[in-house]
């Protein structure tokens, strides 16, 4: 599970470190209020017999180690580490001639309580907070058993410490638990609405392609008995148009499985015959976006061919949406495109050397349109900041052996 939103510095600091800050600052307010400070008449608590010997000392060093040792193992075991805590919490008391754990020595505890709770489930968080407020009631237990005074009043302050951090741990799970479930209905909102765009732009592309034989077919029906050669060569443009859409409706149709009841109606009705974009326009998707600033060096490798359109589209479509990232995020001024053409497949690399990569995969969803796209044609994708800087898109689609003549690239 992912942290509660916070500073990005912060997300890195691991959580034994937040409570070994807290416990060395509870050893330190120990010593500060058993000393006279400026402006005091005396401590505001008297030192215990023990607390200056060799003896007391000890102790307290004692207790660091097995704070420290909670604070280790706190990241794999919360449980255990909490446990540790606790003990140095306890261990730490003994040498200060009090009739309670004060909450110097528990704040450590309350801080790794809060950890526990706002980072893992429900029951052990729970388990958690039994384990600080049962460790509070044995301590006093055992003082009453021995016969000894016991600071009730102030250890049931201490036990409030304790169910206000778990209190507020719940409260941020709780948030996270939020964050993450909106996070995956966008994340899956957006996946929904790439497939429908990649549906409606295959309703485009068959349209044309209708359009086409339509076109051909009236051809070849006024010239069938005057000029059959004419009419003959318009048949095979039907032939290959319809082969050439069924082959493309093959392979995205199968993959698609959601629809879009506020389109389908529009869509059906919207017979357009306008060509659909392809390789082909990405000179010009260079063009566009250098004039906008961010000069785009685009490089063809192989033999460029015709490619099935919704392969072409898809390439298209995935060079336009890693250029918009770039622009948007990467904070530099050029990026280069390169297009490589083989035997079996269509590779594309689209990548920058600018300071804003991380910003690529944040909320936006431009990458997860991609992946959807790639995913539907079967092919590989990858998005990763590259080590020397910047970031780098690469998409290989499979393309069938016997590729129909489609747009030209």
């Amino acid at each position: 599970m992912s942290p509660t939103p916070s500073l990005p510095r912060l997300k890195r600091v691991p959580p034994g470190w937040w409570v070994a800050l807290a416990w060395y600052a509870g050893v330190l307010l120990t010593f500060l209020v058993r000393a006279r400070l400026p402006g005091e008449y005396e401590p505001s608590v008297r030192a215990g017999v023990l607390f200056y010997r060799w003896d007391g000392v000890l102790t307290q060093l004692l207790a660091t180690a097995l704070a420290a040792g909670g604070c280790v193992v706190l990241g794999r075991r919360p449980l255990k580490g909490l446990a540790l805590v606790l003990g140095a919490a306890a261990l730490a008391t003994t040498s200060l001639s009090v009739a309670e754990i004060p909450l110097a020595q528990f704040l450590a505890a309350d801080v790794a309580l809060y950890l526990i709770t706002a980072t893992r489930s429900r029951r052990t968080g729970l388990l958690a907070l039994l384990m600080a407020l049962g460790t509070l009631a044995a301590f006093l237990a055992l003082r009453l058993l021995a016969g000894w005074v016991v600071g009730t009043s102030a250890e049931l302050v201490v036990a409030l410490t304790a169910v206000v951090a778990w209190l507020v741990g719940g409260s941020a799970y709780e948030a996270r638990r939020h964050d993450e479930s909106m996070a995956a209905r966008a994340a899956e909102q957006a996946v929904i609405e790439e497939r429908l765009r990649i549906a409606r732009e295959m309703h485009d592309m068959v349209a044309h392609s209708v359009g086409i034989i339509a076109l051909q077919a009236g051809a070849a029906a006024r010239v069938v008995h005057t000029r059959p050669d004419a009419a003959r060569e318009a048949m095979s443009a039907v032939e290959a148009a319809g082969r050439e859409t069924l082959s493309g409706l093959r392979r995205m149709l199968v993959a698609l499985r959601q629809t879009d009841p506020e389109h389908e109606g529009a869509e059906r009705g919207a017979a357009s015959l306008r060509p659909a974009e392809g390789l082909a326009d990405v000179e010009r998707l260079a063009r566009a976006t250098t004039a906008a600033g961010v000069r785009v060096e685009v490089r063809w490798q192989g033999e460029r061919r015709p490619l099935p359109p919704d392969i072409d589209l898809s390439a298209f479509r995935i060079i336009q949406e890693s250029v918009t990232n770039v622009v948007r995020h990467a904070a530099t001024g050029s990026c280069q495109v390169s297009v490589a053409y083989g035997s079996e497949e269509l590779a594309i690399e689209v990548a920058d050397r600018g300071r804003g990569a991380g910003l690529a995969t944040e909320p936006g969803f431009g990458l997860v349109g991609i992946r959807e796209r790639v995913a539907l044609l079967h092919g590989e994708f990858s998005a990763a900041p590259q080590p020397e800087g910047g970031f780098r898109v690469t998409v290989r689609l499979p393309v069938p052996l016997a590729a129909p003549a489609g747009s030209t690239a």
